[in-house]
């Protein structure tokens, strides 16, 4: 039963079996708990993930030939979906078109958090790993500065941009201005956006709703879902001025997510 659907997908992705390459994609929210998912979906037979989580193909190495990212999936058996979990595209400006060019009919999922819980996380992250070295409300006002023309520096093949990736703490919780441009290339039933909070909660209704997403067979949730890449619980120490500030800052965000996807965060 899983070859046959499998094959089905396959066929309507129109991939090659002589070039293996991903036939779904998880492209964000970087501290949305991409990790978590991925290590639910490295439990389920009819998957196949690479060993490293964030291949990076279409942001980091686009400058690779297509055999580069094809050799990250040589390892996956017959009938297996093959998937890529990289949460820098969902952000990154060039790598929707670049996805398009190369996998138009890929399914595209995505983890909404909390943008406020989001920023934050993102921010102590940096801290803790050595990328960011001003205080909390120091670096959110220096962001816009850090990323003035890190879009542009970006469209060269193989580039990067320090700031644009490791501090970009409001920029990345703008959901509905990066979910438009994938919106744009791609039609809904090709596209899964599911808020962060319900893998947790809920975690056996998201995991069925990935599974039929997918097109797997669908099995139980295979282990009680850990919060994986989890930070110190810092963010708890942030006043409730400078929460109160960001949710001013999201609240178009919020409601655009609100009005497009049907779920909030109960602000």
């Amino acid at each position: 039963m899983l070859s046959a659907t499998v094959g089905h997908f396959k066929q309507r992705l129109g991939l090659r079996s002589r070039q293996p390459l991903p036939h779904f994609l998880v492209i964000g929210t970087q501290k949305g708990g991409t990790t978590s998912l991925q290590k639910l979906l490295e439990q389920h037979p009819g998957v196949y993930l690479p060993p490293d989580k964030e291949v990076h193909y279409f942001s980091l190495h686009d400058h690779q030939p297509c055999s580069w990212y094809s050799n990250h999936y040589r390892e996956a058996q017959p009938g297996q979906l093959r998937g890529d979990i990289t949460p820098y595209y969902l952000f990154h400006p060039r790598a929707p078109q670049r996805i398009r060019t190369l996998l138009p009919k890929v399914r595209l999922m995505v983890l909404l958090r909390d943008p406020v819980e989001r920023a934050l996380s993102q921010y102590f992250h940096a801290r803790r790993h050595g990328f960011e070295p001003l205080e909390l409300e120091a670096a959110l006002a220096a962001e816009p500065e850090r990323l003035a023309g890190a879009e542009a520096r970006l469209a060269e093949r193989g580039s990067r941009d320090y700031s644009h990736q490791k501090h970009s703490y409001l920029s990345r919780s703008r959901y509905e201005l990066q979910l438009k441009r994938y919106e744009a290339l791609f039609p809904q039933k090709q596209l899964l956006v599911l808020r962060s909070e319900d893998l947790f909660s809920n975690a056996t209704t998201s995991w069925e709703q990935i599974q039929s997403f997918l097109g797997l067979d669908p099995i139980p949730q295979p282990s009680q879902l850990e919060r994986a890449n989890a930070g110190r619980g810092e963010a708890e120490a942030v006043t409730p001025a400078v929460r109160k500030q960001l949710r001013r800052e999201f609240a178009t965000t919020a409601a655009a997510v609100k009005a497009r996807y049907g779920f909030d965060w109960g602000w």
